[in-house]
């Protein structure tokens, strides 16, 4: 359920359960943070999703055993956020829930024009993970991070771009295209220079 392909130093990981939405059980969890820690070898990552939904977050069934406050989440994303590589999050339709943190970990995001972002993490009775809301804030401001996380809204893709929550929107079938064009010049550097950058844009 999670695919890797490793092209000349650019890694593309797609989610792939359509049939449910993308949502992620622990284990597709686990294998997305190991994917995560393994790619300090890779020149860039793009993470996508299969079907018209990026993730509706956590599997519900796995959620109410307790897979919603596991540390996984923040194991993900941490990874992510400590990769030396450019990453990008080609979102190819809805953002939700826990999902949201290993997107918020990217250097960059896309969506399509159909895509929502929502969090409705207060209303299900429990706490974002910790560097959700912080990440999110640091990208849009804690009023409208208070927005999606506290009045339970559901963002639309234009707004997300308004707000800087993403980067660009673009049509379906330029996704992958638009992701490749973005780290063309990263995979085509030397290592240690977009590592350097990178760390200078921190």
């Amino acid at each position: 359920m999670i695919e890797l392909v490793k092209e000349d130093g650019l890694w593309i990981v797609t989610i792939n359960r359509p049939d449910k939405a993308n949502s992620l059980t622990e284990a597709m969890l686990t294998e997305l943070a190991e994917i995560a820690e393994a790619a300090t070898e890779a020149k860039a990552l793009i993470l996508t999703g299969a079907g018209k939904v990026f993730s509706a977050g956590a599997d519900l069934d796995e959620a109410r055993a307790g897979l919603a406050t596991s540390g996984v989440w923040e194991r993900l994303s941490g990874a992510i956020a400590e990769l030396p590589c450019l990453t990008v999050a080609a979102l190819n339709g809805t953002l939700a829930g826990g999902a949201n943190g290993m997107v918020l970990a990217c250097d960059l995001r896309i969506a399509v024009p159909a895509a929502r972002f929502f969090y409705p993490v207060m209303k299900l009775g429990f706490l974002p993970q910790p560097s959700d809301p912080r990440r999110m804030a640091a990208l849009i401001g804690p009023a409208r991070t208070k927005l999606i996380f506290m009045a339970g809204q559901k963002i639309t893709a234009e707004e997300a771009y308004a707000f800087g929550l993403v980067d660009r929107v673009v049509e379906p079938d330029a996704v992958m295209q638009v992701a490749r064009e973005l780290v063309a010049d990263s995979v085509a550097a030397k290592p240690d220079i977009a590592a350097g950058i990178a760390e200078m844009c921190r």
